[in-house]
């Protein structure tokens, strides 16, 4: 055995204890699908590395034609991603199959010509240069940077590898810099396993294991989860949709379920193919990574809540009143205004009346809303939102106590609260209050005991939104419900949200995950 043999050894030897490999397991003791599979193209491609049971060439891959049932992983390491050729059909097939493939097909065709992949870069050009300031290459005008699963042994640029892989993810990447009036990406292409030399050959072994112990986690447990779920949020928000101990609840009542729940944040962007669905317990906005994680995911194949729909109807207002308007459902009476015709304010002002109600599109937790007493309130209002929107809505004021907040889960009502105002305040948020007068008093109140009419309305507003998880914002005044707004990403707090149905809560949320993983296998299966 070789000196670089000996060293795949052990690498390869932890690799295989965090995976389940293609050869037979105990009765009872196999994770339904979670099983990984290295493609190459021949069997030399392989040869400075011992010999492993995910091991298979390429044309025995294309070839099988059994369904696996459950999760299936595969690493495409053929020498080439050509179209139509070996490597490019086995990540078609590999989606086909419903399996999880590296490189995807997407990222075959977006590496195949700049035109497709420049797209990608925008964002990441923008940071070069600080990126590149302390390279290890002096005064170079120009160098070919390796990543093995983003990941690089020049730390400088570990951060950067990360990027580009979060960007296209390839097993290995030749990322090629040049300097010119600044630093550019001059071409990104797939690199191939069999060109390695001795020294990459054992970064490229560490970053598979590293790799892979990302993707098959906690190997040593006896738990069989069913499936892995994916909660993102931000331990720093300070109005996050769900609070601490509510978090703990979802991954206790995850365990109950034999679903492995886990916590992530933003700089996990890039792991979100080691999950089977992805829950969003963060603030999202569509400029923001929280539609990117959607986004993504939902390109993954995952099962996602919310999805990047949702999350692009919900938080724009203005797309619900005209939803709204067109369904014929409660709302308070609304104008649109438009910042290049500001002769339109004094009339809108006529017709809804003083005080009213202005609001940019995309604001939550009462931000961006500003309630105005007259006209020249509403003129000095308006120029200030315009600063951030084009658009406005101006919605006629009803006050009542409390406002109505129906969770609607798959187009069912899943729970109700009350939602009091802020004290000495009109909305529920009041930001400029001390920090524990912020939000009013809430109270959870049993579906059964809602008015029928408001249930009734919130339901048939969250269908046409989509059919995740949604938190329907009600107004009663007298006979007459109205709509207030949609939010995608609802609060689940414990102690709040909670109350009235408890662990239950939590149980039928992850359920709505199960039951659409269930059906998303046994459709790849059949």
């Amino acid at each position: 055995m070789s000196a670089l043999q000996a060293n795949r050894a052990e690498v390869l030897d932890k690799s295989a204890s965090c995976t389940i490999l293609l050869g037979e397991e105990p009765p009872g003791k196999r994770r339904a699908g979670s099983r990984l599979l290295i493609l190459v193209e021949r069997k030399e491609d392989w040869a400075s590395y011992l010999p492993s049971e995910s091991l298979m060439l390429a044309q025995d891959y294309l070839e099988h034609t059994d369904e696996v049932a459950g999760r299936t992983q595969v690493i495409n390491l053929c020498r080439h991603y050509k179209y139509l050729g070996q490597g490019y059909y086995c990540s078609l097939l590999a989606e086909a199959r419903g399996h999880k493939v590296f490189p995807s097909v997407r990222t075959i065709s977006e590496l195949s010509r700049k035109a497709l992949y420049g797209v990608g870069l925008d964002d990441l050009e923008r940071t070069l240069e600080s990126a590149l300031a302390n390279h290890p290459y002096g005064s170079t005008e120009a160098f070919t940077l390796t990543l093995y699963f983003g990941k690089t042994p020049i730390e400088p640029l570990q951060a950067l590898g990360r990027q580009l892989f979060e960007a296209f993810p390839c097993p290995i990447l030749l990322v090629e810099f040049r300097r010119g009036e600044a630093w550019q990406i001059a071409g990104i292409k797939p690199g191939a396993l069999c060109k390695l030399r001795d020294a990459q050959q054992h970064v490229f072994a560490d970053a598979l294991d590293a790799f892979n112990r990302r993707t098959w986690r906690q190997p040593q447990s006896k738990r069989v989860a069913r499936f892995d779920l994916a909660i993102l949020h931000d331990p720093a928000e300070l109005l996050p949709p769900s609070n601490t101990q509510a978090l703990q609840r979802f991954i206790a009542a995850g365990q109950a379920l034999a679903i492995d729940v886990e916590l992530i944040e933003k700089k996990d962007y890039a792991r979100l193919a080691e999950f089977d669905g992805l829950f969003i317990r963060e603030t999202t906005r569509v400029d923001d990574h929280t539609y990117r994680f959607a986004k993504k995911a939902e390109s993954e194949g995952l099962v996602v809540i919310d999805d990047p729909s949702s999350i692009l109807r919900c938080t724009n207002k203005v797309y619900l009143a005209d939803l709204l308007k067109r369904r014929g459902l409660g709302m308070p009476a609304t104008e649109i205004l438009y910042k290049d015709r500001p002769q339109e304010l004094e009339l809108a002002g006529k017709r809804l009346g003083f005080p009213l109600v202005l609001k940019i599109p995309d604001g939550c937790f009462s931000k961006g809303v500003i309630k105005v007493a007259d006209a020249q309130s509403l003129a000095a209002a308006a120029q200030e939102l315009f600063e951030h929107s084009v658009l406005l809505l101006a919605q006629e004021y009803c006050y009542t106590e409390y406002d109505w907040r129906i969770g609607v889960l798959d187009g069912e009502a899943l729970y109700a609260c009350q939602y009091f105002m802020s004290k000495g305040h009109w909305q529920i948020y009041n930001h400029k209050a001390a920090a524990a007068e912020v939000n009013g008093k809430c109270r959870a109140v049993p579906v059964d005991q809602v008015p029928a009419e408001v249930v009734k309305l919130a339901v048939d507003t969250a269908r046409l939104i989509g059919q995740g998880l949604y938190g329907v914002d009600l107004k009663q005044v007298g006979e007459r419900v109205m709509v207030i707004e949609v939010n995608d990403n609802p609060n689940l707090d414990a102690g709040i949200e909670d109350a009235v149905l408890g662990e239950a809560l939590y149980r039928r949320v992850l359920q709505a995950f199960v039951q659409r993983l269930e059906h998303k296998y046994r459709g790849q299966v059949g």
